[in-house]
């Protein structure tokens, strides 16, 4: 039986973990300092776990803490710091690459050029690293038996955006670290939480009905936007998500980039020359100096030093400084233009030969992608009893806000918030709306963390709960039955096997459509999920869609066994489906003449990312 509700941030450039006691109805989370290393033999007690993989050389000797004394590799402050001397020994950015599609996230591929010494683990494996960490850190501070994490009810933060796939890859990683019961909850919605949290009853006084509050939510390596609409329910004010924006690879990772390109064109103005090691070094010094500048007002500049391989360090070592200005200059007008509401993210043509690495967004310009996302949910209260009030008589182009939230340790920089909030109240000045309110009180780094404890909690009985469901509307892929044609494949329609904000834990009534599967041999399902029809009950099936409608998922490759029948049978079945309570789709399809009784096959969204 569980003794402490918990919650994991489980973030891009910084994890976090909050805990509260179950027996102590006036307890509030509170952030657990988390040991780690921080320098070489050097162990302490931070808030933050930055989110950072390093394989030490054998020359280092173990990497000791104080449950391992002979561990061999380093999660955290350690970790992070030798990025800048040791890049090809670091992983970083471990949650993009778990969402990432086009990769087998189960094979070893990180770190990316990595030296023959250090063994290539997985994303999984790299975000299990990290979450085992933050079990060990819990277990030494609480002890085993029911205080274990293990023990606990667990609530681990994902994006918003996250789709199914990489949401039941958190899974498996949470489940490889002995988080033994993980349950998932969006980050917005965990900020939300955590502003409540904070301020406690007077969140009523600053939300009201009809309000729609947009979480702004810039991380490491994301940029997620959510609408979270505040509705009047039988005299009680609920808050409902009502918008997800997609998963856009966009945060302070490619700041990093900017900030190293900035410097190196410094260096070189001076006559230095920086090689491709110094390069990748140059981003993990440039991250450091941009937190620290961004953390801390009084500084006007911070340091950039990135040494040489080899033996001649003194000479080749580069020296420099990036200046708050300059931060300031690049990360503003950079990653946060001044641009219409109906300003579109750029796209380019892509090179036929590409390195392997992240799906960066090709359109560094966030507020571009901002104005598309509420372009794209501009229906998005339509049919919200309570909500839709506060649209009418205005442009039906744009989705209004009335509030901000923000939230990710990049939008602690307080010009990045003002540049938003003036681009939110221009465009909304133009379809005659009022600007919108500014909700603060949360800890950027550690608002996540709180509000997943806070959610846990909640589940509990203890607190308000926030109304989501799943983020997208999902289908299954069905393969017409024609005569083969040279250089034609089948069509392929498109059936609702969940709707759009369908709670975790319930099941879809699909029409007794009778469809066939095959057995005994590799087939693949096709999925396909979609953020803008809202209204597709289950069962509704599409054999056209426009651009942009759906988005077809990661497939599932499996081979469903024949257990009494011949390989490659396709047998009549009916279909089900649910959402499990950590938020993932299954589908369930049952044979309408079984073998025998309770016989069915059970199909989860891939956790592979095949091309």
């Amino acid at each position: 039986m569980s003794r402490y509700a918990v919650g994991i941030d489980l973030g891009t450039t910084h994890s976090a973990l909050a805990v509260a006691p179950l027996d102590d109805e006036r307890a509030r989370p509170e952030v657990l300092e988390v040991l780690q290393l921080v320098a070489r033999g050097q162990v302490e007690a931070r808030p933050l776990l930055p989110s950072f993989v390093y394989f030490a050389h054998a020359s280092e000797g173990p990497q000791a803490l104080p449950w391992d004394a002979a561990r061999t590799f380093a999660v955290g402050e350690l970790a992070r710091s030798r990025g800048v001397d040791a890049p090809a020994r670091v992983i970083a950015s471990a949650k993009s690459w778990l969402s990432h599609p086009t990769v087998d996230r189960r094979a070893g591929i990180l770190p990316p050029g990595a030296p023959e010494d250090v063994e290539k683990i997985s994303p999984v494996e790299a975000s299990w690293r990290i979450l085992e960490h933050l079990q060990e850190a819990f277990d030494a501070r609480f002890g085993g038996g029911d205080a274990a994490l293990a023990a606990q009810d667990v609530v681990i933060t994902v994006p918003a955006s996250f789709d199914a796939s990489a949401r039941e890859l958190t899974v498996e990683a949470a489940l490889a670290a002995g988080v033994e019961h993980p349950t998932l909850l969006e980050e917005p919605q965990a900020a939300l939480y955590a502003w409540v949290l904070a301020i406690g009853d007077a969140w009523r006084a600053q939300v009201r009905p009809g309000d729609v509050v947009l979480v702004v939510d810039v991380g490491g390596g994301t940029s997620d936007f959510s609408a979270i609409a505040a509705v009047e329910r039988d005299g009680a004010l609920e808050l409902v998500r009502v918008a997800v924006g997609d998963h856009i690879l966009l945060g302070g990772d490619n700041m990093d980039l900017a900030l190293a390109h900035l410097v190196r064109q410094k260096l070189e103005a001076d006559g230095k020359t920086v090689d491709r090691w110094q390069q990748a070094s140059l981003a993990h010094a440039c991250r450091g100096a941009k937190e620290r500048l961004l953390g801390d007002a009084s500084l006007d500049a911070a340091p950039i030093v990135v040494a040489s391989k080899g033996a001649a360090l003194l000479g080749a070592t580069l020296c420099t400084e990036l200046t708050r200005a300059e931060i300031t200059r690049a990360l503003v007008d950079g990653f946060f233009p001044e641009v219409a509401s109906d300003a579109r993210p750029v796209t380019r043509a892509r090179a036929g030969l590409t390195q392997l690495g992240l799906p960066y967004a090709s359109d560094p310009a966030i507020t571009r992608h901002l104005a598309s996302f509420l372009s794209r949910q501009a229906s998005a209260l339509a049919k919200l009893e309570g909500a839709a009030r506060s649209e009418e008589g205005r442009a039906p182009g744009l989705l209004h806000p009335t509030a901000v939230l923000f939230n990710g340790g990049v939008m602690k920089a307080g010009a990045l918030r003002d540049r938003v909030v003036g681009a939110l109240d221009a465009w909304l000045a133009a379809d005659g709306a009022p600007p919108v309110r500014v909700l603060e009180g949360a800890d950027l780094d550690l608002a996540v963390a709180r509000g997943a404890c806070s959610y846990a909690l909640v589940r509990r009985g203890r607190g308000l709960r926030i109304r989501g469901g799943t983020a997208r509307a999902y289908y299954v892929g069905i393969e017409g039955a024609v005569p083969a044609v040279p250089g034609v494949e089948p069509p392929v329609s498109a059936m609702c096997v969940a709707p759009f904000g369908m709670e975790e834990g319930t099941e879809a009534t699909l029409p007794p459509h009778e469809l066939g599967v095959v057995v005994g041999e590799a087939c693949r399902f096709r999925f396909f999920g979609s953020t803008v029809r809202r209204d597709d009950a289950p069962g509704t099936t599409l054999d056209e869609w426009k651009p942009g409608e759906l988005d077809e998922l990661p497939p599932v490759e499996v081979t469903l066994p024949a257990e009494g029948r011949r390989e490659g049978d396709v047998v009549p079945v009916r279909l089900r489906s649910s959402v499990t309570e950590v938020g993932t789709l299954l589908l369930e399809a049952e044979p309408l003449r079984p073998l025998e009784v309770g016989e069915r096959w059970r199909v989860e969204l891939s956790v592979r990312g095949d091309p």
